[in-house]
Order: C-alpha cells, then sequence, then structure tokens
C-alpha cells in the first residue's frame, strides 16, 4: 500500500484524539469495517465512543469490554461496537452473531481483531493506537476503497 493511504498523528492528547474520530464520523456514508488495534489503555474505546457519539447516536455508548458487542442505530447505519480481547477461540464470533452484524449498512468497530483469527474480513481501515502516560500515538491505514474514501472525506493528512 502507497504512503498516501497511512497517516501518523503524534503525541495526541485525548481532545485530538476525539477530534480525529469527529472528522472521521463525519466522513462515514457507508457501511464498513473498522479494526482498532493497540494495548490496554491506548485509547480504543475512547476512539470507538467519540466516533459513535458522532455519528449521532444519542445514548450512552458503553464499552463492550464483558458484552462482547454494543449496538446502536444511527440515521444512516447500523453500528456494530466489538471487544473480541476476551475472546478465547475465534469460533466463540458464529457463537455471537458476527455473520448477521456484516451488512451493508453496518458499521463495525472491532477492538482486538487479532483475538479472530481468519473469521473476520479485512478491514476497510485499520487504527493503530498506541500511548505513553496520557498521550497516544495513531496509525490510519486504509485497507479498501472505502477507507481510502473516508480517509480523503476526513481530511487525514
Amino acid at each position: 500500500m502507497d504512503d498516501r493511504n497511512v497517516i501518523s498523528c503524534n503525541n495526541l492528547d485525548e481532545a485530538a484524539l476525539v477530534s480525529l474520530a469527529q472528522r472521521l464520523a463525519a466522513a462515514i456514508t457507508q457501511g464498513g469495517l473498522i479494526y482498532l488495534i493497540g494495548d490496554l489503555g491506548a485509547g480504543k474505546t475512547t476512539f470507538a465512543r467519540a466516533l459513535i457519539k458522532s455519528l449521532g447516536v444519542a445514548e450512552r455508548v458503553k464499552s463492550p469490554t464483558y458484552s462482547l458487542i454494543e449496538s446502536y442505530r444511527s440515521a444512516l447505519l447500523n453500528i456494530h461496537h466489538l471487544d473480541l480481547y476476551r475472546i478465547a477461540d475465534p469460533g466463540e464470533l458464529e457463537w455471537l452473531g458476527l455473520a448477521d452484524l456484516l451488512t451493508p449498512d453496518a458499521l463495525l468497530l472491532v477492538e482486538w481483531p487479532e483475538r479472530a483469527g481468519n473469521t473476520l474480513p479485512s478491514a476497510d481501515l485499520q487504527i493503530r493506537l498506541s500511548h505513553a502516560g496520557l498521550r497516544r500515538d495513531l496509525v490510519v491505514e486504509a485497507c479498501s476503497a472505502i477507507g481510502k474514501c473516508w480517509m480523503s472525506d476526513a481530511a487525514f493528512q
């Protein structure tokens, strides 16, 4: 993938991380799949929560740490936020109904996608987060035409 499909943002505070999520939300006009990758405490849930709220979800956005999946409805999309940290076997995703979530009008935000093995489709966008104290670094990579469109429309540079 060429460099124009990857951006890096360094030394972000929480407000800057939320701002990037808001910009991305403004660019999302169709369903797709976003992987959120990073260690515990890196900001994956913070980013997902800001993105979901910015897509127009009025209700409280909960962490899916214990429920594994939290679903929401915006005016445009069904939004499913998955946290796969506690998945012991990729086969559990079938039991969770993953196939039913993968619809054209659905946006899936998946934390810990590596726990799914090969059961998840390829991401449209991968967002890698790392942290040192309260500061975060973020790398966004477009992995499909949809992801490239989102990055372009969000004016990520």
